[in-house]
């Protein structure tokens, strides 16, 4: 790690407990059992506005906007990431919706827990949350054949000065990218503004994690990049839903997977964090959907 980043304490790998399942009168999305979403990355998540579909969407994504919110709040000093994700679970399944990353290409759990200088994807596990943490918690819904997708990244307790401003730029770098969106946007113009937010602040922005269109498939066209492409010509029209998810790195955007497949760490040992939406172009602008 290099020196005057990170948390000083490196996550270690704790215990993933057994899966929880989903019962059997949950429809549940393709690639439950298989874990291979068909479609992924083939289609574009464009809607009809007014239409029976948008409100599906929707109101999937209105149940990943409450999950997350009630995930929150189980964020304290001594909870572990599986008790959250339990929690989580029965939350979701009680209302009769099923949580999108459960059996996505085997991924184990109901939500994403990423901690300090895990940058994404993390599978809760039995760490216990410490007093000065930060983590990313990255829930997602489907419901009625459509999926809902947001994250934040919430603080234990007292942080240092460094973490609260990683935080603090990553989500205001988020807000501003969103207001930038409307008919006719090039989808570049995010990048362009997160990546220049990012070097304002002397930070790195993750490359290879980005946004996505999001509807009936979890993982749809565009890919919506968090850095800029200079080549990528793709404007936004009316109806399309995708997500804006920018990872900041407090050092290099370098990382390393751990031996579950999953869970990305930063190779220098420096913090990340991460905020998402899933947005909606209108006639007039953006809508938040989540």
């Amino acid at each position: 790690a290099r020196r005057g980043i990170g948390s000083g304490r490196p996550v270690r790998k704790g215990r993933v407990s057994a899966a929880l399942g989903v019962p059997a009168d949950i429809p549940p999305p393709p690639y439950a059992r298989t874990g291979v979403d068909p479609l992924s990355g083939q289609v574009y998540s464009l809607f009809e506005l007014g239409s029976e579909e948008l409100q599906k969407m929707r109101d999937a994504c209105a149940h990943a906007r409450e999950t997350l919110e009630f995930a929150g709040e189980l964020v304290k000093a001594g909870n572990t990431t599986d008790y959250i994700d339990r929690k989580v679970h029965e939350h979701i399944i009680a209302r009769g919706v099923y949580p999108s990353p459960y059996g996505y290409r085997g991924f184990p759990k109901s939500l994403c827990s990423s901690v300090n200088e895990v940058m994404c994807h993390g599978i809760p596990d039995d760490r216990e949350l410490e007093e000065g943490d930060i983590v990313n918690l990255d829930v997602s819904c489907y419901v009625n054949g459509y999926h809902g997708d947001t994250s934040r990244t919430f603080q234990v307790g007292e942080v240092s000065s460094a973490a609260r401003k990683l935080c603090e730029v990553t989500e205001a770098s988020l807000t501003d990218s969103i207001a930038l969106c409307g008919p006719g946007t090039a989808l570049n113009a995010i990048g362009k503004l997160v990546s220049a937010r990012a070097e304002e602040h002397g930070y790195e922005v993750n490359q290879t994690f980005v946004g996505h269109g999001i509807c009936s498939t979890f993982h749809a066209r565009p890919f919506v990049f968090s850095h800029y492409v200079p080549e990528e010509t793709f404007r936004f029209p009316v109806g399309l839903v995708f997500t804006i998810e920018p990872i900041l790195c407090e050092g290099r955007q370098d990382f390393t997977i751990w031996d579950d497949g999953w869970t990305i760490v930063s190779a220098d040992g420096g913090l990340s964090a991460q905020y998402e939406h899933t947005v909606l172009i209108t006639e007039h602008g953006a809508e938040v959907l989540t």
